[in-house]
């Protein structure tokens, strides 16, 4: 049988341990000064090197070698009895299987007879936190006064179900999460040993996927080298489920134009196929938190196929940073939702439906106000509140209208250049757009986005993508606005109605 590379390759020694160096140093040292503690507790995420370490410890404190700065080294029989699961005074122990008050006191029974081997008997305790409270009691008293050649290492993923009574009688050891450049190195170096052939891309992918633990991105890479194939990026999204389907293009398009049927076509005809609900959820989920990374300003770290990639540039700058936000929360609300245990399709659907409410983008009309059609010309009765804008005023007459903006607005925001797609996601989520003489008046939601936009080198670009679209050079003046909606289709973008609804006035009523 084939050994897993995650135990192949697992660390005999100090120098290999990844990611953990403040943990090395603290146990090197007191091995070399002979300070070894009784009892540790190594409190981490999965797969970072808790047993690992709890290994070498215990070849540490028996190796025969007489100089105690190179112990362990793995050349004496103790180290390679250990290295070989052959070290008897070495006891794993599992505490989700071994968690009762019998197993504890068992223990405490066998504890007190001498080692039958080296100088300690090393006590491991995977799982601790699995334990019931009954078996804690009875583990207490032997913690805080062990026999003098016993040490305990206690191992949990979950160190906030550790009563305070075991920490507090414990040296304390939290595991961090691996780094993903050094997933990766240690990754590239399994490779060239097992001859294997690998994109960095994947890697790359594999390591950001195992969210930082060392074993998790050693399984995922033995699970992809069992294709037999070259492991590119393509392979290890297909079998990883993070590739971008078309049905996940789908999603995103039939929301950017407010057309649910698409959306649900595009749903149902997945899940007709086979997929699973969740799964997708999950993969829409990362393509949106792929759109976020790259309105952030840090589209390399998406990991996308080329033509993927030019659709999500093109997507990122539709939406705006909110809008992906919702999405992202809808839709892995749907991920985790039991709701449509008996209608699979359920929770897709209902976050679906959520998106359908209107995008926030300026330029884009809302859907129409649901209501009877009366013969005549429609009286819009609007409340406005007072406004909190502090826009110039001026009677000097526009040099072009403000509804002449608003149509040609997502053209200007389509003009800007890849580079500038952090103006771009600003441009978008303006809330009001108004023009005083040779003025333009941008309402934002918050303080910050008026920071962000009223930065020289942001103004002058986007006061040229303008002066490219319109013909006319406009002086960007940005505000705050409590602006609540959009203006709807068949109300004149340039007239009473527009301007009141852009200062923060909402339709009450059509009559």
């Amino acid at each position: 049988m084939t050994q897993a590379l995650y135990r192949k390759y697992r660390p005999k020694g100090w120098d290999t341990v990844l990611g953990q160096d403040h943990i090395v140093q603290t146990l090197t040292n007191a091995i070399k000064a002979d300070r070894v503690g009784h009892a540790y507790l190594f409190a981490g995420p999965r797969g970072t090197g808790k047993t690992t370490v709890a290994r070498l410890l215990a070849k540490g404190v028996n190796c025969l070698n007489d100089d105690p700065a190179k112990r362990p080294c793995n050349e004496c029989d103790y180290c390679k009895a250990v290295n070989e699961n052959r070290f008897l005074d070495l006891i794993e122990i599992d505490a989700a299987s071994n968690n009762g008050v019998d197993d504890i006191r068992d223990l405490r029974e066998k504890i007190n007879f001498a080692p039958s081997q080296g100088k300690y008997k090393v006590y491991i305790v995977d799982e601790v936190h699995m334990l019931s409270g009954g078996a804690f009691n009875a583990l207490l008293k032997t913690l805080e006064e062990p026999p003098p050649h016993a040490i305990f290492v206690l191992a949990t993923t979950e160190i906030h179900k550790i009563p305070a009574t075991v920490i507090s009688r414990c040296q304390r050891h939290e595991f961090r999460r691996v780094p993903v450049d050094e997933i990766v190195a240690n990754l590239k170096y399994i490779v060239a040993a097992e001859n294997l052939k690998a994109d960095d891309e994947a890697l790359t992918l594999i390591a950001r996927q195992s969210a930082g633990g060392m074993r998790d991105a050693q399984s995922l890479l033995d699970q992809l080298a069992s294709t037999g194939d070259q492991i590119t990026l393509a392979l290890a999204q297909t079998v990883l489920g993070t590739a971008t389907s078309q049905t996940v293009l789908d999603v995103a398009a039939s929301i950017l134009d407010l057309d649910p049927a698409r959306g649900l076509e595009a749903v149902h005809k997945a899940l007709d196929s086979g997929a699973d609900p969740r799964s997708l959820a999950r993969q829409i989920v990362e393509y949106m938190r792929g759109l976020m990374l790259i309105q952030m300003g840090n589209g390399d770290q998406v990991e996308a196929a080329a033509e993927v990639k030019k659709q999500m540039d093109a997507h990122a700058q539709s939406f705006t940073i909110a809008d992906v936000l919702r999405m992202m929360k809808a839709f892995n609300n749907a991920a985790t939702d039991l709701r449509g245990g008996w209608q699979p399709s359920l929770s897709l659907e209902l976050a679906l439906a959520e998106m359908m409410e209107p995008m926030a983008a300026p330029a884009q009309p809302a859907t129409p106000t649901r209501t009877k059609p009366q013969p005549g010309p429609a009286k819009q009765t609007v409340t406005q509140p007072q406004a909190e804008s502090d826009a110039p005023k001026s009677s000097e007459k526009p040099v072009i209208s403000a509804g002449e903006v608003i149509k040609v607005w997502r053209q200007i925001i389509a003009s800007l250049p890849k580079a500038q797609a952090n103006l771009g996601a600003l441009l978008n989520s303006v809330r009001m757009i108004d023009v005083h003489g040779k003025t333009l008046i941008l309402g934002f939601a918050s303080d910050v986005l008026v920071e962000k936009m009223n930065k020289p080198d942001q103004l002058e670009a986007a006061q040229k993508a303008i002066a490219d679209v319109l013909g006319v050079t406009l002086i960007i003046h940005c505000t705050v606005t409590n602006a609540k909606g959009k203006i709807p289709s068949d109300v004149p973008q340039d007239g009473m109605v527009a301007t009141a609804i852009q200062h923060g006035g909402e339709i009450v009523n059509v009559d």
